[in-house]
């Protein structure tokens, strides 16, 4: 059944489709201040600067960080209102959530702890991640009207990106927890070139607002970037280029934020009062020329405060405000100076993404200026081709550390790459780490699987994983099915729950409700390496993960607020012993996985569920098209995404 475009009510109907949308703005939003700060002491640069009394140290994994101890239990006190108001706005039929809500409000770690993961997938998976990020956030527009799911993310305690949803996540907390309709909404002509991805990144922003380059000075920013850091000593890679690059669409200051750092988030004051979940990026470690699989390969997460791995071949953290430094053993040396500087916010979000250095490595047919044409050269002839993927943390913060399982520890080189890389595409691992005891995860798929749509691929992966006692570490997830069950049984189509019976899954796995890209009025399947987007196309593919996030404002189910709300409560109401209303139980049997097993092969080409916006192609610049279908022959690792 389709449905006319001008019933389904949804929120970001109204956001502006102009290319041009200069006519009309809010005077409370022409403006984006950050959250992440300029804290590095020399731009992009790190910087040795005297260590703090309390001198920094590598820590054991055994359990979570001090930081995170401390703001765990605000956050979770704050959550309690949010949550309050957001099962009073699903309502649950049968179950009084003031007063269960009131018998536990002493006691958070009693109420539901959630999570929303964002996986990679380029562009797409950013402007998909952010429709249903919109979709879960109180502050867009009508999203806590019936049939919608606003303040879901004032619920949640963690927030994790990926790759492209690294980009989403990094973009939102560098440009102070601000929301999509605010990014969207916001003139371009007074507040830069945030998010405005008709500029190819390989042609940089327009200039206007507080973006002051052109095309040949913005490359000249670049390369004196990066050039900064290496005669300051540190090892560059195309990662580096590709983070500044990055910053120039993603965080919203001149020439990009240069000095704005990851661990400044966990210096601010709202941050710090835990008003906001807590940010996960995730990454890969990889050897130079080493085969990544996911059954042997160390996730790293960089959090505000730390960058390290559960992983038992790691099991550490490191302060990731004096990365840089020279750890040995997990101690600085007497005497030694500390780094600062090296967690470069657009960095981290490059060290996550680190497969689209590709896109810079295919320069020769483009305007771009020779000196950097000759520097990327440079650097590939000296790191080599099978290492043009990676970010180069080095000094290994981990060096000495751990030495009888951290194969890295005799390694003064750290090189990590694309959180993708191992096939777990979705960024779940930091969020079903026990010390974390996440009851649901929101897990958001934007992968190319299947004609760029998502087919369960990602959770397969964690799934397996979770299987390898060598890696798992305590970790439990769900059961999850064969990529043909997915296709087969529509589990790719629309949301759907895994590990519904807690009683029937090994070990505290957390509930997954899996949210996969779906066609509803846009063809929101857009190759990876698009580069650019018109504005049309942009707020298309946001108002469509919207829809995808509230099964078209509840129109494909009146009942799905509920189940959302059904879902949250599951392992909550399993820890306490509490019955389970009649009506979850429904929403149950609609939405889990029920171990049904169809493995015939399948093709996958959905249709679109309402009428089509007219948004026109996505492609803003035809030369970058052309250029993406060079990178595409030249890296079909990509096709994985």
């Amino acid at each position: 059944m389709r449905f006319p475009l001008s019933l389904l009510g949804a929120s970001l109907l109204t956001l502006k489709t102009s290319a041009n949308p200069v006519d009309h703005v809010d005077a409370d939003i022409i403006s984006l201040p950050k959250r992440a700060t300029p804290q590095a002491p020399n731009g992009y640069t790190p910087t040795e600067v005297d260590c703090p009394s309390d001198r920094p140290t590598v820590r054991v994994a055994s359990g979570l960080s001090n930081q995170e101890t401390e703001w765990l239990q605000r956050r979770r006190n704050n959550t309690v209102q949010p949550l309050r108001d957001l099962l009073g706005r699903l309502t649950i039929n049968g179950f009084d959530t003031n007063s269960y809500i009131d018998n536990n409000q002493n006691n958070a770690t009693a109420l539901p702890n959630i999570a929303i993961a964002f996986s990679g997938g380029g562009y797409r998976a950013t402007l998909n991640g952010a429709g249903v990020l919109s979709a879960m956030d109180s502050r867009t527009d009508n999203s806590t009207s019936s049939g919608h799911i606003g303040g879901l993310l004032q619920a949640s305690t963690y927030i994790a990106g990926l790759s492209g949803g690294s980009w989403l996540v990094g973009s939102i907390y560098a440009n102070n927890f601000t929301s999509v309709q605010n990014i969207v909404n916001t003139n371009p002509t007074f507040s830069g070139s945030l998010w405005q991805f008709q500029d190819s990144i390989l042609q940089g922003p327009d200039q206007g607002g507080i973006q002051i380059l052109n095309t040949a000075d913005y490359w000249s920013n670049l390369h004196d970037s990066v050039d900064g850091k290496a005669s300051a000593g540190f090892n560059t890679s195309i990662t580096d280029y590709w983070a500044r690059a990055l910053s120039f669409q993603l965080v919203n200051a001149t020439d990009g934020g240069p000095a704005y750092t990851w661990s400044s988030i966990a210096d601010d004051l709202d941050f710090r009062d835990a008003n906001a979940p807590m940010p996960i990026i995730v990454a890969d470690e990889r050897d130079p020329g080493a085969k990544i699989i996911s059954s042997n390969t160390t996730v790293y997460e960089f959090n505000p405060w730390e960058m390290g791995s559960f992983d038992p071949t790691l099991y550490a953290f490191a302060p990731i405000k004096y990365a840089g430094s020279r750890f040995n053993g997990g101690q600085i040396a007497d005497g030694a100076r500390c780094v600062r500087g090296f967690d470069n916010a657009a960095y981290i979000m490059g060290t996550s993404s680190s497969l689209f250095n590709q896109f810079l490595l295919q320069l020769d047919g483009t305007s771009a200026p020779q000196f950097i044409k000759d520097a990327l050269s440079s650097i590939l002839s000296e790191i080599g081709n099978d290492e043009n993927d990676i970010a180069d943390w080095t000094p290994n913060p981990f060096f000495g550390f751990n030495e009888g399982t951290n194969p890295n520890a005799q390694s003064e080189r750290l090189t990590l790459v694309d959180g993708g890389e191992d096939f777990q595409n979705i960024p779940l691992n930091p969020l079903i780490q026990p010390q974390r005891a996440v009851d649901v995860i929101f897990a958001v798929d934007s992968s190319a699987d299947t004609s760029n749509w998502p087919n369960g691929t990602a959770l397969v992966a964690t799934y397996e994983r979770s299987l390898n006692e060598t890696i798992e570490n305590g970790t439990a997830f769900p059961a999850i099915p064969d990529q043909n069950t997915f296709v087969n049984l529509g589990l790719n189509s629309r949301p759907t729950f895994f590990g519904c019976d807690a009683d029937n899954t090994t070990g505290d796995a957390p509930l997954i409700v899996y949210i996969p890209n779906s066609p509803f009025v846009f063809d929101s399947n857009v190759s990876t390496i698009t580069l650019d987007y018109t504005i049309d196309a942009r707020n298309a593919m946001i108002q469509n993960g919207y829809l995808t996030a509230t099964r078209g404002n509840s129109t494909q189910d009146s009942e799905w607020p509920q189940c959302v709300a059904c879902a949250i409560m599951s392992r909550s109401w399993h820890k306490s012993g509490a019955q389970v209303p009649d009506t979850c139980n429904t929403c149950f049997q609609r939405y889990c996985w029920d171990g049904t097993l169809d493995q015939r092969p399948v093709t996958y080409n959905p249709d679109n569920v309402f009428a089509k916006i007219s948004a026109g192609p996505p492609v803003a610049n035809p030369r970058s098209s052309m250029l993406a279908g060079a990178v595409a022959i030249a890296v079909t690792v990509l096709t994985l995404f």
